[in-house]
């Protein structure tokens, strides 16, 4: 088999400039949540000197300077776009891994390896005319090479592909790849091989695997059998999450609990969403508060409370509920809070979950209240998707501007997202105009 690693490039600003072709050819960064440091660049911001993680505030002055473009983190865009790279991949291989939200491992067997590279050049045209993101692959007989082709095709392929399968060329690739850019070798691990004289690929490639595993560990000795062409770690499926978690920190710092009570409740239903999303259930809501540390002139608190069900559930308006109670339970006057979150625990598959002995009516009764709560949640998540998240949602999570232009001032509780586009393919009214 031949694995494929499909990088999206510059992910985030390619989704900010499918929308917004004048961007192209302009320096464009975008921000991380609260609008703090940047996580996303273009290769024009790249060349000016701005670093991933760069404090804005430090940066404002010369970004003006140079008209560099700034846009808050949209992740209903992006995740969109994200979903629509995977499906588009799948039309060309069955045995697709989703890495991460712009990386996929694709896997090719009984496939001419000689015509594979003009192969991923037509699937990249076809992602860059469905989708209009620009991706990079990388070709080889391991995932860990395939990554590491991927960087080469990124950087190097006028054409955005390369395939690293060639014996010749392959000790003169590896030997200019530092030991640390190697997929699974961390900074740590990239010091203590350096200690032992290994620098670069082709020394670890070259070194004794059992040695290897004595100084790492056994993820260390399969990097160098993967180096060396023998593959030992295949496509993996998609796993259920065994938790799944909901927190922000705040646009400003509040004090009331009306303010806490609203932003739980708000991140409480993002976290059921998603739990009903991969069909799940969940017999535990954790919910925590807490001040900003890293403010020592403000009195500090922490806190967390762990709430349970009596069998597990996906129903929404309980676990917003428990966790309105939990909030009461934690608050404290006096705090200025700087964050909460909650996370959904003890999942189980929806179907298979055990049920509690003091169940009064059987729970696959169209009457019971189970069969209620499903209905429910159904409609709720059938109209959200179908119009744009938000569009139906609790009472309890607050009105924003987001969900009703004629709603009050943002909640302080909310993100800082001063510069973020409009959700072009979740919500109705954001959707692009052709005149």
């Amino acid at each position: 088999m031949l694995f494929a690693l499909v990088d999206c490039n510059n992910f985030y600003v390619s989704c900010e400039r499918v929308f917004d072709p004048a961007l192209v050819g302009r320096p464009v960064v975008v921000l991380s949540n609260n609008d703090g440091c940047v996580i996303a660049r273009s290769d024009e911001a790249k060349s000016l000197g701005i670093p991933m993680g760069a404090p804005v505030h430090e940066y404002t002055a010369m970004m003006r300077r140079h008209q560099v473009q700034v846009f808050s983190s949209n992740y209903p865009l992006y995740g969109d776009m994200s979903g629509r790279v995977m499906e588009s991949l799948s039309q060309f291989t069955p045995d697709v891994e989703i890495y991460s939200i712009d990386e996929a491992f694709l896997g090719f067997s009984g496939c001419d390896a000689a015509r594979l590279p003009e192969q991923m050049r037509q699937m990249r045209q076809a992602i860059r005319q469905w989708t209009g993101i620009p991706v990079s692959v990388g070709l080889a007989a391991t995932k860990t090479l395939a990554k590491l082709a991927n960087r080469i095709a990124k950087k190097y392929a006028s054409d955005g592909v390369y395939m690293m399968t060639d014996p010749v060329l392959m000790p003169r690739v590896l030997g200019d790849i530092a030991v640390e850019d190697i997929w699974g070798i961390s900074k740590r691990w990239g010091q203590r091989l350096r200690d032992m004289g290994i620098t670069t690929a082709l020394r670890l490639q070259q070194a004794d695997p059992r040695q290897i595993r004595k100084a790492l560990s056994v993820v260390g000795e399969r990097i160098v059998h993967e180096l060396n062409g023998r593959s030992c770690l295949d496509l993996e499926t998609v796993q259920a999450k065994q938790n799944i978690m909901s927190s922000r920190s705040f646009g400003r710092l509040i004090s009331d609990r009306a303010s806490l009570e609203e932003a739980a409740a708000s991140y409480t239903a993002r976290a059921a969403e998603k739990l009903r999303k991969q069909g799940s259930l969940a017999a535990g809501l954790y919910v925590f508060i807490r001040t900003n540390r890293f403010r020592p002139q403000d009195p500090q608190y922490s806190n967390a409370a762990l709430m349970r069900f009596d069998e597990p559930i996906a129903d929404t308006s309980t676990f917003i509920a428990a966790a309105t109670k939990a909030i009461r339970q934690l608050y404290r006057p006096g705090f200025r809070y700087h964050k909460a979150g909650v996370m959904l625990t003890d999942l189980v598959s929806d179907g298979s979950e055990q049920k509690s002995l003091w169940r009064l009516e059987p729970s696959d009764s169209p009457h019971s209240q189970n069969a209620a709560s499903r209905r429910r949640m159904a409609m709720l998540d059938q109209v959200n998707a179908a119009m744009g998240r938000g569009t139906l949602f609790h009472a309890s999570e607050g009105v924003m501007p987001s969900r009703n232009t004629n709603a009050p001032t943002k909640p302080s509780w909310q993100m800082r997202q001063q510069f973020r586009s409009p959700s072009y393919t979740t919500r109705w009214n954001d959707l692009v105009r052709v005149r």
